[in-house]
């Protein structure tokens, strides 16, 4: 990657998979993305330069192993999510949600008890499991190999799209930008994001956006709150609010009316019965950037399931890669929506400045399972940063991951964080405010 200088620390996300250079190739992608932006925006002669250093990457995306909130580690997995024994495998569940729990139990026909959940999962196969809980709208995935993945349909539907997914929605005008300073170089200042996302990689991306300067509103329904300490740990630089679409559409379209950028997190087609696909988004609002993000997909047979990043490496092989069929694995660190999320922001920023030069309403779309297929097959990873000599700041020892973590006050205390991995020259070093209480602001504009 020209225009970026790494600084190489060895020791940091080590896995059997090229986690390291999965996470700096997402990372450099998005900080050069900012730059170019800003550089537009502020009408620099020259872009400047972005810097990756391993250690801030590996840093962020550990993050919500990172947060202390008050003193206290995150709650990051529930006891009911987690790789189960089968009749003739493996199952990975996901539950940390109250409402996936509750699905998962009824599915087996059990009581809140890990004990009754592992007896009942030994007495059946894997995908009968698979089958069942997500017929109950719960979330099991069963254990496959690279070599079983590959064989699935929904593997092969992956297989047939990029890894970014970029669209047209209409022939909207050119984007006309405010000119912004310098100093600090903030790409997406006065640019205003609606976020429809959910942990982890979709909050990643707008967390992100927020740090270049963008005013971020989440928005959640009130009957799904999210869970506490993984909204702290995305909410950064954001405000939060909580909108029925069911019965405050005026409350919404209001929102839309002054919004640049749409992201949304929902399995497929979850949010198109309130008139946000993003066509019909486009349509109302011209010139929009419409962000999508998925588990499997918007296509195939897997296109409306829900997914998590530990349900995608179950399924795609990863888990089999890092362990084995007899004892699964995991990556060192949830580095397919960590990085999704910073492909997300990259792609949402190469968007907004190719529609200066070009106009039109844009899509752009990724999925967890995309990104799994690039980390296991596709990328030709070496142990350093490509490119000539001088793109490389050098190798640096690697004493932890201190050096990258800032402390801050505020609504929920003391919190202790991961600072943002993206950065170049004159950006922004720190979110300007820290994460507040889920739906704690108006369902209005800053």
């Amino acid at each position: 990657m020209t225009g970026i200088k790494f600084v190489v620390r060895e020791g940091v996300l080590q896995g059997r998979l090229p986690v390291r250079e999965l996470a700096r190739a997402c990372v450099g992608e998005c900080a050069r993305a900012a730059a170019e932006l800003g550089a537009l925006r502020a009408g620099l002669p020259k872009t400047p330069t972005a810097r990756v250093d391993d250690g801030a990457v590996a840093a962020a995306f550990l993050s919500e192993r990172h947060l202390l909130i008050n003193g206290r580690a995150p709650v990051t997995f529930a006891p009911l999510s987690r790789f189960w024994r089968t009749a003739d495998g493996w199952v990975r569940t996901h539950a940390n949600y109250p409402h996936h729990r509750a699905r998962l139990l009824d599915a087996l026909g059990v009581p809140d008890d890990p004990g009754a959940v592992e007896a009942a999962l030994t007495e059946r196969s894997a995908l009968d499991v698979e089958e069942t809980v997500y017929a109950a709208g719960g979330l099991a995935v069963a254990l496959r190999s690279p070599e079983e993945w590959a064989a699935h349909p929904q593997a092969a539907e992956v297989a047939k799209r990029p890894l970014v997914e970029r669209g047209w929605l209409d022939r909207a005008p050119g984007r006309a930008f405010t000119p912004i300073g310098a100093s600090p170089l903030l790409p997406t200042a006065g640019l205003r994001v609606l976020d429809l996302t959910r942990v982890l990689a979709g909050p990643v991306a707008t967390r992100t956006l927020a740090l270049l300067g963008a005013d971020v509103l989440r928005l959640d329904a009130p009957h799904l709150p999210e869970l506490p300490d993984q909204h702290a740990d995305t909410g950064f630089g954001k405000r939060s609010a909580t909108l029925d679409l069911a019965t405050d559409r005026r409350t919404f379209e209001e929102l839309l009316a002054q919004a640049d950028v749409v992201v949304t997190g929902y399995r497929p087609g979850a949010l198109d019965r309130f008139g946000l696909s993003p066509e019909a988004l486009a349509e109302r609002r011209p010139g929009l950037v419409v962000a999508q993000l998925s588990a499997w997909g918007e296509y195939g047979p897997w296109a409306g399931r829900r997914g998590f990043d530990s349900l995608v490496q179950a399924a795609t092989g990863i888990a089999v890669l890092e362990g084995s069929a007899e004892d699964p694995g995991a990556l060192p660190a949830q580095a397919l929506d960590h990085g999704t999320g910073y492909l997300l922001a990259a792609a949402v920023l190469r968007a907004l400045a190719e529609q200066a030069q070009d106009g039109g309403s844009r899509s752009v779309r990724l999925a967890l399972a995309r990104t799994a297929l690039w980390l296991t097959e596709e990328w030709g990873w070496t142990a350093a940063p490509s490119g000539t000599a001088a793109d490389n700041a050098g190798s640096a020892p690697y004493d932890g991951p201190q050096r990258w973590l800032s402390e801050t006050d505020g609504a929920l205390g003391r919190l202790r964080y991961a600072r943002s991995p993206v950065s170049f020259e004159g950006g922004p070093v720190d979110w300007d405010r820290p994460p507040v209480p889920w739906g704690t602001d108006a369902a209005r504009w800053g």
